[in-house]
């Protein structure tokens, strides 16, 4: 990621050409000088003062931890059906969740985080709750697609359990037949938003 990028958080100034007219305005202002409202976020802004004026920051360890905790997000790959195919999609470059401090991993002993992708149906409903409870706490599942949320297209046949959070604990809904990758991938932010909102030592 290049230096100045939304992602970053980073002013990056940009002085208007010699002689050219400053327009007036907050907003077109806000433009000559590099500093989009939209783009920026408030929070870095803070950090990039407070790191430039003393070097050093404070937070308390609730704060820490729950920065730790958003930002090494290992996500369990319990791909179910056709949805899977876009959860792989959002892991390969073109999407790069790794650089949000996301990564798929093989053993739900070393993940925090279960995407239901797919189908789920009465046959692997115990299977699932199996690989949640193998999970360290604190642990998170987001529902993708239809199907994944209340049995979507297979809803009323009588295999298909309509919905995962009848088995497993829900934090975050992802709507779609399927999702396409950014949908995803945004349903993966607003989760490492609502752990800062929400997040404490004791889950």
């Amino acid at each position: 990621m290049e230096e100045g990028s939304p992602g970053m958080g980073v002013i990056a100034p940009s002085s208007p050409l010699p002689g050219a007219a400053v327009p007036a305005g907050s907003a077109a202002r806000s433009m000559v000088e590099g500093y989009d409202p939209k783009v920026h976020d408030k929070f870095f802004e803070a950090v990039n003062t407070e790191l430039g004026e003393r070097g050093f920051l404070t937070a308390s360890l609730d704060d820490v931890i729950t920065w730790a905790r958003t930002g090494s997000l290992m996500w369990m790959t319990f791909g179910l059906a056709c949805c899977a195919v876009e959860m792989i999609q959002m892991s390969m470059p073109r999407f790069d969740v790794e650089r949000f401090g996301m990564a798929p991993r093989g053993s739900p002993r070393h993940s925090d985080l279960m995407i239901v992708a797919g189908t789920l149906t009465n046959k692997m409903a115990p299977a699932i709750r199996k690989v949640y409870d193998q999970m360290p706490d604190p642990r998170y599942v987001v529902s993708m697609g239809s199907c994944a949320n209340g049995g979507g297209y297979y809803h009323y046949s009588y295999s298909v359990v309509r919905g995962c959070d009848r088995v497993v604990p829900v934090d975050v809904y992802v709507p779609g037949c399927p999702p396409t990758a950014e949908a995803l991938l945004y349903g993966l932010l607003q989760l490492q938003k609502k752990i800062r909102r929400t997040g404490t030592i004791e889950r």
